[in-house]
């Protein structure tokens, strides 16, 4: 298979560990909320998400028009932090972070 084949399978993974961890909102956050400049909109939105709304769409986006994917990426530090303590069984959703982190992280 192929980088970009890898990568889409994983974010469909990130995507419905998000869903199964009902992490995965019904309504996007206010434009405002969106056009933060902080990493990960850590000022305006949850990891969740910044995930739905910002990184997954972006990533399809770059997939889809084939256009350079990002080479270095590091989501999975964020989240094991972001879900420590929250008693939800987020390990499957770190793996799949990790995944995407690998695969983007160019040597």
């Amino acid at each position: 298979m192929s980088l970009q084949t890898d990568i889409a399978a994983t974010l469909i993974d990130i995507e419905a560990q998000l869903r199964q961890l009902d992490q995965w909102d019904h309504s996007p956050p206010p434009a405002a909320a969106l056009a933060s400049t902080q990493p990960f909109c850590i000022d305006t939105l949850t990891l969740p998400q910044w995930l739905q709304f910002v990184f997954l769409p972006r990533m399809y986006s770059l997939l889809e028009a084939e256009s350079e994917l990002p080479r270095r990426c590091g989501i999975a530090p964020m989240a094991e932090e972001y879900f420590r303590g929250s008693g939800l069984a987020c390990t499957e959703l770190v793996v799949a972070l990790e995944t995407v982190d690998s695969l983007l992280s160019v040597e």
